[in-house]
């Protein structure tokens, strides 16, 4: 993998804004198979969504998005409903799962940065034009996709917050992949989408930032010393120990991999990690940010 030119993290489904490529997100039946796989076996076992969702743990909401194609499966969603619809039904869904891909509703020009995100055992990100797509709460992607130029259908919006809510999920799913962000705090400071999505946002923050594996920091509205002049940044550690490294601009994206460039970001990477507030002192900044709104 060399450079890729094409749009990604901060475009139209990556990790951050919504400004990127001209290309449509991709399209896939898989979802809408597994949905529809998971309402006819559920229904042969005469159940509707409000009795199986509290069976399987999950909300009515989510086995109904589930079955629309609008949310990818969890995986614990094939062990519980095995053991609700049977060992049959269970057969049948792990079956339909596995033509399942997280890189639905995801832009072509996006999708090599995600198939390498997917398998990272560690992702680094600096941003310093929006949250980083892993961190997003709903709202704040619905502000950002609803600020998009040129506008968007209902349609590919609600296909675009699907499939960036489904990429978060690596999050979870990936316990032991270790996540860094370093975000502006001036990014939090501009208010996208009015006071209610900043909250979100800041209490999403503060949710993810508990988890063992994930590290949040903020950068200083003022810092002297600040090596992110050149902008945003992505790392990502592959199974076999090799750094890539991503970019995106207006309408472009880089994938980077040769090591002389990426040992250059994460140099980088690790001087901002030094120069933003700590952990803790990110959570009481974000705490006070969060009071004064």
């Amino acid at each position: 993998m060399a450079t890729d030119n094409g749009g990604g993290a901060g475009g139209n489904t990556g990790q951050g804004g919504g400004g990127g490529g001209s290309c449509e997100p991709e399209l896939s039946d898989s979802l809408k198979t597994f949905g529809a796989v998971l309402k006819v076996l559920r229904e042969e076992a005469r159940l509707t969504q409000e009795q199986f969702a509290p069976r399987v743990r999950y909300s009515v909401a989510y086995i109904a998005k589930i079955e629309q194609g609008r949310r990818f499966p969890p995986r614990d969603l094939l062990d519980r409903s095995e053991e609700v619809l049977g060992a049959v039904a269970g057969r049948v869904l792990r079956a339909a799962a596995k033509s399942l891909t997280r890189k639905v509703g995801l832009a072509s020009w996006f999708l090599q940065w995600a198939g390498v995100e997917e398998d990272a055992i560690s992702l680094y990100a600096y941003e310093c034009r929006a949250i980083p797509g892993l961190l997003q709460p709903e709202p704040y992607i619905r502000a950002v996709f609803e600020r998009r130029l040129p506008p968007v259908t209902e349609e590919q919006l609600n296909r675009e917050v699907t499939a960036r809510l489904d990429r978060q999920q690596i999050i979870t799913q990936r316990p032991n992949t270790a996540f860094s962000f370093v975000i502006e705090q001036a990014v939090l400071e501009r208010g996208l989408g009015g006071n209610q999505v900043t909250k979100a946002v800041i209490d999403h923050l503060l949710t993810m930032g508990r988890l063992r594996n994930v590290e949040i920091q903020l950068m200083p509205l003022r810092q002297e010393d600040h090596c992110g002049v050149d902008g945003h940044m992505y790392l990502a550690e592959t199974p076999d120990h090799r750094w890539l490294g991503y970019t995106e601009g207006q309408r472009s994206s880089n994938l980077i991999s040769a090591p002389k460039d990426v040992s250059v970001l994460l140099q980088r990477y690790g001087k901002l990690r030094s120069q933003a507030h700590d952990c803790r002192a990110t959570v009481s900044l974000l705490e006070q940010m969060r009071g004064a709104l």
